[in-house]
């Protein structure tokens, strides 16, 4: 089956109904420079009360960050979310597959806005479901698929974590990829030919949590191409392979590189590399540490003064700890300066735009998940919450 690609935006400018990567603003948006915004954004949540609960993801923009009621991983945010049932609306300054898994996670009576819709996220928009139905299918035709338990990473839209669900699968999260994945070998142990995991969207992670948590060589890894017929792979290779990669990444921390880690290295005596498991796998294996977004965090605010970082991970994450902890030397590991494009999306004018127009009785850039995919998206999203072991964090 022939897979259209849907067009992207550039910030916002522009609607596509269809897709749902454009925005309409009835009304004028305020320019960036509207002296005015901050006092509007203060008043627009004065108003609303505790009928708003503002969510900030920790790559936000500063100048949104300062409006959010909590801050974290996408996860921890939707978890934060539902534990408010007394907010009317929920504004998630995000990307669209976190406001997906916060609208599956609140009540009916909740409604998640997204100030601006064209905050996508390239990573889960590289697992599309037709094309994850047809990898699926050839999984038959190969004579694998009682073999193959489908694992989701968060970062992904609301029908691939249906999917999953629908098929055994599970979600994970970057801090217990490992025990999820764990889970989905046992799954299957008893079948003949033994288990296999496709991981989507992002290969890195699955790649080295396989190999570097698992214990899995790079040999016992493919990837699967949705571009190319039969994922580009023969019946054999996937009948040997134990992880088939989906095809994805995170185009942010995709740019890392070893010959950055080797330049500050050299000139940054003492400097400890801390990179997201994201990162490709010959970053990872060079790095001092790794993990999650929260596990950064609390690395570099429980290490002492003096200490130096690297750190592989979003721009505005990576200056807001510069920022936070002057007693420490903070780098980005990338010498370009390279933020998130679709988290910027979200900025000051659009979330005043949003809040105001809540205030005004209008509820705009409502996301809303269909009932049968949100059933099987929590199916796949209880399954993880049911293992024990790591936190469940982005």
């Amino acid at each position: 089956m022939t897979t259209v690609d849907l067009p992207l935006l550039p910030l916002g400018r522009g609607t596509d109904l269809s897709s749902e990567r454009g925005v309409e603003c009835p009304g004028d948006l305020p320019p960036a420079s509207d002296p005015d915004l901050v006092a509007r954004a203060l008043a627009a949540k004065e108003k609303l009360g505790d009928r708003v609960f503002v969510l900030g993801h920790h790559y936000q923009r500063d100048e949104v960050i300062a409006f959010a009621d909590v801050t974290g991983d996408s996860f921890k945010l939707a978890r934060d979310a539902a534990a408010r049932p007394e907010a009317e609306f929920i504004v998630f300054c995000g990307v669209h597959f976190m406001a997906e898994s916060a609208d599956i996670l609140t009540s009916a009576d909740q409604q998640v806005v997204l100030p601006d819709l064209a905050a996508g996220c390239s990573m889960a928009d590289m697992a599309r479901l037709q094309q994850v139905e047809d990898c699926w299918d050839a999984f038959a035709e190969a004579g694998i698929q009682d073999q193959v338990v489908p694992v989701t990473y968060m970062n992904s839209s609301a029908d691939i974590k249906a999917f999953c669900g629908r098929n055994g699968g599970v979600v994970c999260t970057s801090s217990n990829a490992q025990t999820v994945l764990e889970w989905a070998v046992d799954q299957k142990a008893d079948v003949e030919g033994g288990a296999k995991i496709l991981f989507l969207p992002d290969q890195h992670l699955g790649r080295n949590t396989a190999v570097l948590k698992l214990g899995y060589s790079l040999d016992d890894c493919v990837v699967w191409n949705p571009h190319r017929p039969n994922g580009g792979l023969t019946a054999e290779q996937l009948r040997e392979a134990k992880m088939i990669l989906w095809q994805g990444h995170c185009s942010v921390h995709g740019r890392f590189s070893p010959d950055t880690i080797a330049e500050l290295r050299a000139e940054i005596p003492g400097i400890q590399i801390l990179v997201h498991p994201e990162c490709r796998h010959e970053v990872v294996t060079q790095a001092d540490l790794v993990g999650s977004t929260e596990f950064i965090i609390k690395t570099v605010a429980d290490a002492p003064a003096g200490a130096a970082f690297a750190i592989g991970t979003e721009l505005n994450l990576v200056k807001r700890l510069a920022d936070r902890h002057p007693d420490k030397r903070i780098v980005f590991l990338d010498r370009t300066v390279c933020f998130c494009s679709t988290m910027n999306r979200i900025d000051l004018p659009h979330l005043v735009w949003a809040l105001e127009s809540l205030v005004d009785g209008v509820v705009v850039n409502r996301i809303e998940v269909d009932p049968d995919t949100e059933h099987y998206a929590k199916v796949a999203l209880e399954r993880m919450l049911e293992l024990p072991g790591k936190t469940q964090n982005d």
